[in-house]
């Protein structure tokens, strides 16, 4: 990782803590595939929430590097008791 990349890294968690402090991101953070690191999150949002836009304002989409979402919804979800 570039320094440059290291920055954008650390701006992109910064980004996500904001979410987290809001207690929409239930789970999130690097998966280390010896293919290529990603990260993964699992999140709940307000009604009102635009996805689409969250990704958008995400410093890592805003550094046209190639960066991107994948967004699936989960219709059910099952948790350990």
């Amino acid at each position: 990782m570039t320094p440059a990349e290291g920055l954008l890294m650390q701006q992109h968690a910064a980004y996500l803590h904001g979410f987290s402090v809001k207690g929409w991101a239930v789970v999130y953070g690097p998966v280390a595939d010896p293919h290529g690191f990603f990260g993964i999150g699992i999140w709940e949002l307000p009604d009102e929430a635009d996805i689409n836009a969250i990704c958008a304002d995400d410093p890592t989409i805003k550094s046209d590097l190639g960066f991107r979402y994948e967004i699936h919804p989960m219709p059910k979800a099952v948790v350990r008791k």
